[in-house]
């Protein structure tokens, strides 16, 4: 076996640091929260409060926040339709101590694996700032359909001893949400102290599949997290929110310029590197990726590190159900990618493998499944152990051909608008050294537009003779509001990403459905001017064939650097205020993000200049 099972040292502080053992506790799984009766369950409190969490036997207690004082919260269970009210009501003490230690530490020298792969701080001094943050949250359910007010917007969050108030309707095809903070600009710190938990949405149609229940349907939360150590180079379980300064002062900030956070150490359900306990029948696991940044690259193997093909079956993602199965870890899916915030609905098959151990790993760039890649910041590949038992009584159920009749697919037929928002690179004028969102505008007569100019892109589409020019109209939170979206409304949006950089992006309140992927050269795009020198164009001579599990309803996806994505969904449902951002905590802490209104058509009419999306705006396709 290729995974690290004793202690060994690591790195600088080879004979003081003690590693941890590989799957040397139970994974621990959420209580569940259903509503007692009735259609409405009133006056429900959730409280956050202060938690001690053993993530590791070979660790003493981590101080953590909660939901109801657990990490993960409690997996919220309702019924379609059903409405929910929640008090998430802060209880955690004015003068409680931040739990989150947070350093920025210089980048290391070619040769040597990143600073992010090794706990301890490396002799840099905690942020003070950080230390010195209140207990201030406001809870986003993600993926949910409800009024912008109960949505958990940023600005919203709220201190010890008061409680934001949300009315969830719940009127969504079964569905697996979560429930994260997300205060504005310390979201990455809030949620990285335990502040994350599972919300599921049953409904008739997914009954009527007869899908694995009980003790064999399983939350699985992933996040990676890093350590501290104490003077004697030892983990002392303090919460490390360690990264990486690649730009010590920004010309444009004076400020330093760092990348996003990424841990060492993977948590499954709140503990490292756990194992479960499982008959040899089927499961249902309800997999999402709560880590801040770090995007997974998983495969399940046996014990001589062999992949284990034909055995798991994704059946839904982010917005409910796929129309149909879609086999993992074999010729079609040889790997599960998850970026942050993304669910994966997975039914494993462990029928044949009574008293085998399998191993659910993340892969790095540079070796294969179950080897760790430092280099490729994967010290640790360890997620977690299956041990598989013997002698469970007969498993009769079969994956379905068909798994949602419901299951409707949108086509660029559908009367919609268009939305425009490019990606751009850390280095562009005016960022600060971060990369940026920027919503677009077509120029109808671009004559008087003088190129290059900051702020302008031309693009050249797979249907286009000559150069499309784009105007920028906001580019941080702050930026008077761009997009006013009519309630029940079809929208494409697509984004293009001008950086090699993968950005999660998600949007509040829509499903979405995925339209397509196209490869753009965008060598045009100059940073230094901010705009572009010459076209980005469209390559036709690359095709970028979608993941069959990213066909069903998202809310989240990936975008590469050097494509376009483009996606379409319906705004119903709700109205107000919602935002939509990178999810890459760190990214959207320092801007990635942007509001969009939602209300009814009838009072759209008597708006006063806002972007309403018209089919002319944003991109082709």
């Amino acid at each position: 076996m290729s995974e690290i099972t004793a202690t060994t040292a690591i790195g600088e502080n080879a004979e003081r640091t003690t590693e941890l053992a590989p799957y040397a506790a139970p994974l621990t799984v959420p209580p569940v929260l259903r509503p007692a009766s009735g259609d409405v369950l009133r006056e429900t409190e959730i409280a956050l409060r202060p938690a001690w969490v053993r993530l590791h036997p070979q660790l003493p207690p981590t101080l953590m926040w909660g939901y109801d004082g657990q990490v993960p919260g409690p997996t919220i269970e309702v019924r379609r339709g059903q409405r929910v009210r929640i008090a998430w009501t802060n209880r955690i003490p004015k003068e409680s101590e931040y739990p989150v230690t947070s350093v920025e530490v210089p980048v290391r020298a070619p040769g040597r694996p990143p600073a992010t792969t090794e706990p301890g701080r490396e002799g840099v001094e905690p942020d003070k700032d950080v230390a010195a943050l209140p207990a201030w949250s406001v809870t986003h359910l993600h993926g949910a359909q409800t009024g912008g007010g109960n949505d958990g917007w940023a600005d919203n969050a709220v201190g010890f001893g008061d409680a934001q108030l949300s009315e969830y309707p719940n009127d969504h095809q079964a569905v697996q949400w979560w429930y994260h903070d997300h205060a504005m600009n310390i979201t990455r710190w809030n949620v990285m102290t335990g502040l994350y938990g599972t919300y599921l949405v049953r409904d008739d149609e997914e009954d009527a599949l007869r899908l694995p229940r009980g003790e064999r349907e399983i939350p699985l939360l992933l996040a990676d997290r890093n350590l501290d150590t104490d003077e004697d180079g030892r983990l002392n379980g303090r919460l490390l929110h360690k990264t990486v300064i690649v730009q010590q002062s920004n010309p444009e900030t004076g400020k330093p310029v760092s990348i996003p956070f990424t841990g060492p150490y993977t948590t499954v359900n709140g503990r490292i590197w756990p194992y479960a306990e499982v008959d040899d029948g089927w499961y249902r696991f309800r997999l999402v990726n709560a880590s801040n940044a770090r995007i997974y690259d998983l495969v399940l193997i046996d014990e001589d590190d062999r992949p284990v093909p034909g055995i798991v079956h994704q059946i839904g993602s982010d917005g409910g159900l796929l129309p149909r199965p879609v086999p993992v870890f074999g010729e079609e899916l040889p790997t599960l990618i998850a970026a942050p915030a993304e669910r994966f609905d997975l039914l494993v098959d462990f029928r044949a493998l009574a008293g085998r151990r399998l191993r659910l790993v993340n892969k790095g760039p540079n070796q294969p499944a179950g080897v760790p890649d430092p280099e490729g910041d994967v010290r640790y590949p360890a997620v977690m152990e299956f041990r598989v038992g013997k002698g469970a009584e007969p498993d009769t159920f079969e994956v379905p051909e068909v798994l949602s009749g419901s299951f409707r697919r949108l086509t660029h037929d559908i009367g919609h608008g268009h939305r425009l928002v490019v990606l751009t690179p850390p280095g562009t004028k005016g960022s600060g050294g971060h990369p940026e969102m920027w919503e677009m505008t077509e120029v109808k007569d671009p004559g008087g537009i003088q190129v290059p100019t900051e702020g302008v892109i031309q693009i050249i589409g797979p249907d286009d003779t000559t150069p499309r020019t784009y105007r920028r109209t906001a580019r941080t939170f702050n930026d008077a509001l761009g997009y006013t979206i009519a309630e029940g409304s079809h929208e494409q949006w697509s984004f293009l990403n001008l950086a090699p950089i993968v950005h999660p992006m998600h949007i509040h309140l829509a499903d979405f459905q995925l339209l397509g992927r196209d490869a753009y050269d965008v060598s045009g795009f100059d940073p230094a001017i901010g705009g572009t020198r010459t076209p980005i164009r469209y390559d036709a001579g690359t095709t970028i064939v979608p993941a069959p599990n990213e066909l069903g309803h998202k809310d989240t996806y990936r975008v590469p650097g050097d494509q376009m994505l483009r996606i379409m969904g319906r705004f119903d449902g709700a109205y107000g205020r919602f935002m939509y951002h990178c999810h890459l905590l760190e990214h959207e802490d320092m801007g990635m993000m942007r509001p969009f209104v939602v209300m009814p058509s009838e009072a759209l009419k008597f708006d006063h200049g806002g972007a309403h999306g018209g089919h002319g705006e944003g991109a082709t396709g």
